[in-house]
């Protein structure tokens, strides 16, 4: 009953949050210096052109009407129109969302159990070569910025050096993103190496304070395998503190793939994006901003559940 009340406590906050969000993204878009429908008809537009493009998209309502009719939308799945094309932003950005996120999903996949099996390991090999290298590594990759890092694997990669993958990905319109697995490896490479090196960091510490505890000692009085001692006593307890790390991260992606889309021309939300904050497409601009918010809120409600489900002490304490 107990992690009942968390989570609907937890789900209470997240929308919360996301009305929060919607109240600054709202306004922040309105108080743009720019005028959207000048900035689509163009500067030699007529003044009735630019009246009938305001009244076309709810432009000339007052700001409440314009919030909750955007609102209404979003809740029930028709967010808008487009500005650039007049289509609705789900059929425009249907497939952008989908590559998107296969492509986090993906990298998620590989830099997670990476992350792990590398801090449990540096832990195990503490202030050996593994762990000094590993360290040394992983603050290198740390500092540097996703397109510095995607830009170096492109040199390296995809050029005279290495011309083993190619610089950008081939996904024609309607296709499925895993079409073009090939393409997709340096930018996979890239969120992987990016998002890495702070999980394990993390799972280094946690892993390094859980071997020190009385009860993984106490296994290992008792004569229990160190395989046993490792992944049944220390890796329960490691885990747990990791989990709102690995969160962050995964919605970090949710941003941090505008960089890499653009980067390695990945038709996904980071194009859909950039081209929209250009073309002052204000509608897309709100919608992006109203979803990667809300992977964020989902990857922290499920850090937060993950966490309790992994870690015995915070189970007993709220059974």
């Amino acid at each position: 009953m107990g992690i009942l009340k968390l989570v609907l406590r937890r789900l209470a906050l997240g929308v919360l949050t996301l009305f929060v969000v919607s109240l600054a993204v709202f306004l922040l878009s309105q108080a743009l210096p720019s005028d959207p429908a000048r900035a689509v008809l163009g500067r030699e537009a007529t003044e009735e052109n630019v009246a009938a493009f305001r009244a076309q998209y709810g432009l000339d309502q007052p700001m409440i009407k314009q919030y909750t009719t955007w609102i209404k939308g979003l809740l029930s799945g028709e967010p808008g129109v487009s500005y650039s094309n007049g289509e609705p932003i789900m059929d425009f950005l249907g497939d952008r969302i989908k590559n998107s996120l296969f492509l986090m999903f993906m990298g998620s996949l590989i830099s997670i159990p990476l992350s792990l099996l590398i801090g449990s390991y540096a832990a195990l090999r503490r202030d050996k070569t593994f762990d000094n290298a590993n360290s040394v590594s992983s603050l290198i990759l740390a500092a540097m910025p996703e397109f510095v890092l995607g830009a170096f694997l492109v040199v390296l990669f995809a050029t005279n050096v290495w011309n083993i993958f190619p610089a950008t990905i081939r996904i024609r319109p309607g296709e499925p993103p895993w079409s073009d697995m090939k393409g997709m490896i340096l930018p996979l490479l890239t969120l992987t190496l990016a998002v890495t090196p702070y999980v394990s960091r993390v799972v280094r510490a946690s892993m390094i304070e859980v071997l020190e505890s009385d009860y993984v000692e106490m296994g290992r009085l008792k004569g229990l395998p160190e395989r046993t001692v490792l992944w049944r006593h220390a890796m329960p307890n490691a885990i747990g503190p990791t989990f709102q790390v690995m969160a962050l991260n995964v919605a970090y992606m949710a941003g941090g793939v505008v960089v890499v889309e653009s980067l390695f021309n990945f038709p996904g939300i980071g194009l859909a994006m950039r081209d929209a904050v250009r073309d002052v497409n204000i509608p897309v601009v709100q919608f992006l901003a109203m979803f990667i918010s809300f992977i964020y809120v989902i990857t922290n409600l499920a850090a937060d559940i993950g966490t309790i489900l992994v870690t015995p002490r915070l189970r007993t304490r709220l059974s």
